[in-house]
C-alpha cells in the first residue's frame, strides 16, 4: 500500500514538473529582462523622475544606493524617507545630496514601508516616480532604459527583479531558487499580459507614472499589505494601466546574508501571506512540493522497480530543464540543480514556520516591528 502511494505521488510530481515545461507562458524562462549596454556618462536629463527611497537603519547600504542613483543622470529629485532610524542613515543620505524626510511612526494598520512611501509621495511633483529599496544599487543607464521602455510600450508600471547577493554558499544555494520560485508563483509572462489577471512586481526597483499611483490611491489603499509590491501592481493593473516585470543584472541588491537565519526570516515574513493565510492552500502547497522535490526525484531510493526509475529520471530531467535558465542567467554552475530537493525542503519548512507564527498571533516581524495576525483582530 505504501509503495503504491509513493508511486502515485511520484507520478503526480512528474506531471507537475512537465506541466511547468509545457505551459505556453514558460514561467521558468528568463526571457523577460532589461539590461543596459556600455555605461555612459551621467549627463542624461532625469528631471521628470522623483526617486523615493524608504530607509530604516540602512546605514551600511544607503550610500552605495544613492551613488548609483546619482550616476543615472542629472536633475532627478532624490528623496529618502528616514523611517525612524537609530543609526546614521539620515546623515549619510544628506551627505550624498538627497532630500531627507523624517518619517513618523506608522499609524495602526499601516506597514512601515508603505507609511514611509505615503509620506514621500506627498512631495512628488514629477510625471514619474522611481520606488527604490535602500539596498539596491543601479548600473548607470538603467533608469533611462526603463523610462524608454515605459514610453515605447505604453507601460505605466515597470518593475525589475534585482539580482540578489550570491557571495557565499548559503546565498548561492538559496537565492537563485528564491527568484525561481517567485517566477513560478507569479509567472512574468502572464503578469505582463494586459488581459491576464496575474499581477506581479519586485519592490526593489519600480518605475511608475505618478498619476497612476494617485489614481489607485497608493499607498493608502494597500496600507497593511505585506507583499506590497505585487499588491500595488494588482491595483495598477485593475485600474486599466499596463504593467511589466522582468529580470535585470543592472539592479543589484548589496544586502548580504551570511547565514541561513536571515534568509529564513526574510522568506518567513511573507510566505503564509502568499497563501492568503489559508490552511487548505498550505496543505496543497505541501503536497505539491513533497511530490515534486522528494517523491518524484528520490522515490527510487525506496522502491526498486523499473517504473520508479523511469519516473525519477523524468523528474530529474524536468527539474534541470526548468531550473537551468535561472542558473545560467546568474552564472551559476548547473550542478546546483542537484540540490533542488534540499532547497525545496528548506523553502517548504520556511513556509510552515510562517504559518505557525501566524497561528500563534504574529503576522510578520520586520525591521523590529511586529504585525499581529488577523485571527487576533
Amino acid at each position: 500500500m505504501m509503495m503504491e502511494f509513493v508511486l502515485y505521488l511520484s507520478i503526480f510530481g512528474v506531471l507537475c514538473w512537465w506541466s511547468l515545461i509545457l505551459f505556453p507562458w514558460c514561467p521558468w524562462s528568463t526571457r523577460e529582462k532589461v539590461e543596459v549596454g556600455v555605461s555612459e556618462n551621467s549627463d542624461t536629463l532625469l528631471s521628470d523622475i522623483t526617486v523615493l527611497i524608504p530607509a530604516r537603519n540602512e546605514g551600511p547600504y544607503i550610500q552605495h544606493t544613492l551613488n548609483g542613483v546619482k550616476a543615472q543622470g542629472e536633475g532627478a529629485c532624490i528623496i529618502v524617507i528616514d523611517d525612524q532610524s537609530d543609526d546614521d542613515t539620515a546623515q549619510q543620505a544628506r551627505q550624498c545630496g538627497a532630500q531627507v524626510i523624517s518619517g513618523s511612526a506608522p499609524p495602526a494598520g499601516w506597514s512601515g514601508k508603505l507609511w514611509a512611501l505615503e509620506q514621500g509621495l506627498k512631495a512628488v511633483r514629477t510625471p514619474y516616480t522611481l520606488l527604490l529599496d535602500a539596498d539596491i544599487e543601479l548600473t548607470p543607464g538603467i533608469v533611462t532604459e526603463l523610462r524608454r521602455k515605459a514610453q515605447d510600450e505604453n507601460l505605466a508600471f515597470i518593475s525589475l527583479m534585482a539580482k540578489p547577493s550570491m557571495k557565499n554558499f548559503i546565498e548561492r544555494l538559496l537565492m537563485p531558487a528564491f527568484i525561481f520560485f517567485f517566477k513560478l508563483l507569479y509567472p512574468f509572462g502572464l503578469a505582463n499580459r494586459p488581459t491576464s489577471r496575474v499581477a506581479a512586481a519586485a519592490g526593489g526597483c519600480i518605475l511608475v507614472e505618478t498619476q497612476a499611483l494617485r489614481t489607485v490611491g497608493a499607498f493608502a489603499n494597500l496600507h497593511d499589505a505585506l507583499i506590497d509590491d505585487c499588491t500595488l501592481a494588482a491595483h495598477i493593473k485593475r485600474a486599466g494601466y499596463r504593467t511589466w516585470i522582468g529580470l535585470s543584472h543592472a539592479a543589484r541588491s548589496h544586502r548580504s546574508y551570511q547565514a541561513l537565519k536571515p534568509i529564513w526570516e526574510m522568506v518567513t515574513r511573507t510566505a503564509y501571506t502568499q497563501l492568503r493565510y489559508s490552511f487548505i492552500l498550505l496543505a496543497v502547497c505541501t503536497l505539491i512540493m513533497v511530490s515534486m522535490f522528494w517523491a518524484a526525484p528520490l522515490a527510487f531510493l525506496l522502491l526498486l522497480a523499473q517504473e520508479i526509475y523511469m519516473v525519477s529520471l523524468l523528474a530529474w530531467v524536468a527539474m534541470f530543464i526548468t531550473y537551468m535558465p535561472t542558473l545560467i542567467y546568474y552564472q551559476r554552475s548547473p550542478l546546483w540543480g542537484l540540490a533542488l530537493p534540499i532547497i525545496g525542503t528548506l523553502y517548504l519548512a520556511m513556509t510552515w514556520t510562517s504559518a505557525l507564527r501566524y497561528w500563534r498571533g504574529e503576522r510578520a516581524c520586520w525591521k523590529d516591528r511586529r504585525y499581529e495576525s488577523r485571527i487576533n483582530n
